[in-house]
This record gives C-alpha cells, structure tokens and sequence, in this order.
C-alpha cells in the first residue's frame, strides 16, 4: 500500500488517538469564541439565570443573581462599602454578584465543590468582578484560620453540613455579624412531606462547645449521582431545628436576631436571617 507523507501522518493520528481512548474533537471548540461556549462546558450543571446582558442564554433557571434574600440583606445593612465579606458556598456567583453590586469592599468566597468552583470563574470571567476572590476549599476549615470579616454569608450551606452547630462557633469567632439561609427540621412539617420525610432516617443528642442540641440525619440517597448536585462532601447531612438553630446563634453570642421569613416549601422549612453581636 503506497503512503503520502500526509496520509502516513493521518493514519499515526487516528492510530494513536485510539490507543489513548481520546476523541481531539471534544476537546476543542471549532465555532466563533462566545459566551455560551463558557457555559456549555458545564451543560446541564447550571442552577442559575445569568443576569443582563446573557439573560437568555441557556444555563439554569434560578433566580439567584437577583435574589431578594440578599436584597433584603443589603437593606438592613445600610452602608457596606467598608465591608470585608465571608462567602460560604458560592455555588454559581450569583449572590457575590449582588454583593458586589452592593458595593461591598471586598468579598472571599470559598466553595468545595470543584464543578461549582469553576462555574464560578466562567461567572467572574463573564460579568467582570472587581472585587469577588473565589477559592477552592472547604469552608469549615477555613473558618478555623480565624480570619476576621466584617460580614459573614452563609446562604444555603448549613442544613449541608456534618456539624452545623460547629460552623456557627467558628462563625461567631469570625465575625460579629452573619446572614443565614437554612433549611431546618421541623418533625411534623417533614412527616407530612413523604419525598423529604424518606431522607431522614435518625435522630441524636449532641453537644458543642457547652451547648446542647439535636442532630437530624438527612441522606442525600439517588441526589448524589445527579448533575449539578449542590448538596455537602459525605452522603448525608445534620439539620438542626429551628429552635436549636437561634439558641446556637445566642449561645455563641449573636444576640439581635432580625428574620425575613420563616416559611414551609417541598424541599423543607426554611428561615432566613441576619444575626448581629451588638453588646
């Protein structure tokens, strides 16, 4: 059989591209640089609506880059522009993005979950954060640097954790003033919910640093195989309850409580507060 150069090397491509189980094509984009291409590396991962101007792109549906939580946040604040923000689990961006637009001085968000992580950069890349720093990492450990803020945002993190009541200790140790959004257990609104209910499976006593509470095991079951999966790093978690949630924040000092609502929803009771050390 007689061989071009051309076609010998087409033929040692094709060859060695077998042998190592690659197809170059899916790593490379043919078609003009464009904002949706950022966000097709992670399809079918999104949770948010990206905001103006790439609205309509196609990525999630969540509304978290105009979230009313954290303009409600915003609101009890006043003035931030001497703010040093904390954010734990940034997941997307979307409320760094409205932190920003806040005008916070700066804002450090720590998120472990390497896709989200990175769907955070394509998210910096694309809106042009000044002020937003993402890092890579655990948000507990973290904490136990000591690091001092002037706010700490802890949106939709807690009911993912192992020990809940640890991370509003090393909270307290942190900052004199936090905004939380959590899921927590409230035993007759779960039993009345059979797709949560069937999540957890086990109550126990437990005590943190002198205070005394209830852990609810939560098992995150088929969740965790799903893309986009937005839960915590073990195959289950510990809700608190409501009530054992303000104790810690009292507990550990934060003893001015303003809450924005305290509602049912299928994925759970949630609360959302901000919780100061005044005294």
């Amino acid at each position: 059989m007689k061989f071009t150069v051309k076609k010998l090397n087409a033929v040692v491509k094709d060859r060695a591209l077998k042998l190592a189980g690659l197809d170059l094509k899916a790593e490379y984009i043919t078609t003009v640089p464009s904002a949706q291409n950022s966000l097709d590396l992670f399809k079918g991962e999104w949770a948010s609506r990206l905001p103006a101007p790439f609205e309509d792109l196609t990525a999630g549906q969540a509304g978290l880059f105009g979230d009313g939580r954290i303009t409600w946040l915003g609101e009890q604040l006043g003035k931030v522009d001497h703010m040093n923000v904390l954010e734990c689990g940034p997941l997307e961006g979307g409320h760094t993005y409205m932190l920003e637009q806040l005008g916070v001085a700066s804002i450090l968000s720590v998120e472990a979950n390497t896709h989200a992580f990175l769907r955070c950069l394509v998210v910096r890349e694309l809106l042009g954060s000044k002020k937003a720093r993402f890092v890579l990492g655990d948000f507990v450990s973290y904490l136990r640097t000591n690091q001092a803020y002037d706010l700490v945002v802890a949106c939709g993190v807690l009911y993912h954790l192992v020990n809940p009541i640890e991370a509003i200790a090393l909270i307290s140790k942190t900052t004199d003033t936090v905004y939380i959004w959590t899921h927590y257990y409230d035993d007759e609104k779960v039993k009345k919910n059979a797709t949560l209910s069937r999540h957890f499976q086990s109550t126990s006593p437990s005590i943190y640093d002198g205070f005394h509470h209830t852990l609810h095991r939560q098992h995150y079951q088929l969740r965790l195989g799903n893309p986009g999966f937005m839960g915590g790093s073990e195959h289950y978690s510990h809700w608190l309850s409501r009530e054992d949630l303000i104790g810690a924040l009292n507990h550990f000092g934060f003893n001015e409580i303003t809450i924005q609502f305290d509602q049912n929803a299928p994925a759970g009771p949630n609360i959302s507060l901000l919780a100061r050390r005044t005294k």
